[in-house]
């Protein structure tokens, strides 16, 4: 029932429109500038109105939607930080006292916080929080799979009901951030899973563990793979075997989001995996994805590379929560501004015969930074 209500949302995924990105290129290089000096800020502009359809866009009204889950792969001894982090500040968004909710508060966004598997009793409505609780936290990855089948569908589908109802409330930007100790443990054995690439090489440190929890962390993500055995070719089987349920929530957000026409941002390793997810579920839904940093986790490059995009912020973020998204929606307000707002050679009453489009692929600073 779930696989066929998530493939109905599937199925319904439009390509952007290539007309209103042609316009807008068109616009582009008629406004007073050497043609495409603006670089990625002319990328973005392009990029939205093939989401849109239009050539002038303004998103006033934006949220991160953060996904809050524990993961029961914390008895492996893999995190610094204790479970309870997890409850503590899935609280304390609402305290506004957060990395992802001031940076969100200082670029005019909102965060709306989901209860998806936090491994304690959070009454209805208190600081805000949705209550989407499929049960308290997942199982442990080193010694089965972290849920059923049919949890990852109720995730991913709470995930695109989430998205709509953030739509529906008049919001035209999302953000995708989450909550979740542990959870750079299960995004290492997703993305592993998905790619074929050794947990080597897709775990990190975490919020800071020791070269001994490092190694033991290395050590778990090969079990859960080894004991699990996902289906390479199926992502919401790797989601229910070796994910969370933050994962799988916010896979759904990318869809919903696709689905619905409106753009979204990605925040950092756990989001990106995510977002590769939810592209191997249909490939048309990168088209609607915008990657705010590249997080300090050395996984992030590798979930980059297998999605095809790159980060527009080279920051040395790692805290997550959805704390490069509001970073992001200035980005896209910036190129926003740009194409709305300056005026053509024609208006400044300037000739462009001198004008010579400069289309150098071999970008050597991001190419610098992309391949650190």
């Amino acid at each position: 029932m779930l696989d066929n209500k998530l493939a109905e949302y599937l199925s319904h995924i439009k390509t952007p429109c290539q007309r209103a990105m042609e316009e807008a290129q068109l616009r582009l290089d008629s406004l007073v500038k050497p043609p495409g000096s603006l670089g990625r800020l002319e990328d973005i502009a392009i990029a939205l109105s093939g989401i849109s359809g239009k050539i002038n866009n303004t998103y006033d009204k934006r949220c991160v939607i953060i996904m809050a889950s524990d993961n029961g792969v914390v008895e492996e001894g893999i995190s610094s930080a204790p479970q309870n982090i997890t409850h503590l500040m899935t609280l304390n968004f609402s305290k506004g006292i957060t990395g992802a909710a001031v940076l969100a508060k200082q670029f005019n966004s909102d965060l709306i916080v989901v209860d998806i598997g936090v491994n304690a009793d959070i009454e209805a409505g208190q600081a805000q929080i949705k209550n989407k609780k499929i049960r308290k936290s997942t199982w442990n990855i080193a010694r089965q799979a972290a849920m059923t089948r049919e949890e990852a569908l109720k995730a991913i589908i709470i995930g695109i009901d989430t998205a709509i109802e953030a739509v529906k409330d008049g919001y035209t930007l999302l953000g995708a951030g989450e909550m979740g100790i542990g959870n750079t443990t299960t995004s290492a054995a997703v993305l592993c899973a998905l790619t074929g690439i050794p947990p080597e090489k897709a775990a990190g440190k975490g919020a800071g563990l020791d070269n001994k929890a490092y190694e033991k962390k290395i050590s778990v993500v090969k079990t859960a793979l080894n004991i699990n055995k996902p289906n390479p070719d199926d992502p919401v089987e790797i989601i229910a075997k070796v994910g969370g349920f933050d994962i799988a929530a916010m896979t759904g957000l990318y869809i919903g989001a696709a689905y619905l026409k409106v753009p979204i941002v990605i925040d950092g390793f756990i989001s990106i995996v995510a977002a590769l997810a939810a592209s191997r579920l249909n490939p048309i839904i990168k088209n609607y994805m915008f990657a705010s940093h590249a997080s300090y986790e050395q996984g992030f490059d590798h979930a980059a590379k297998a999605l095809g995009i790159q980060p527009y912020l080279y920051m040395n973020m790692r805290l997550g929560e959805g704390s490069g998204c509001p970073l992001m929606f200035a980005m896209i307000d910036a190129a926003c501004a740009v194409i709305n707002n300056m005026g053509t050679f024609k208006q400044a009453s300037i000739s462009e015969e001198y004008l010579n489009k400069i289309n150098d692929s071999s970008n050597f600073t991001i190419n610098l930074l992309y391949n650190k």
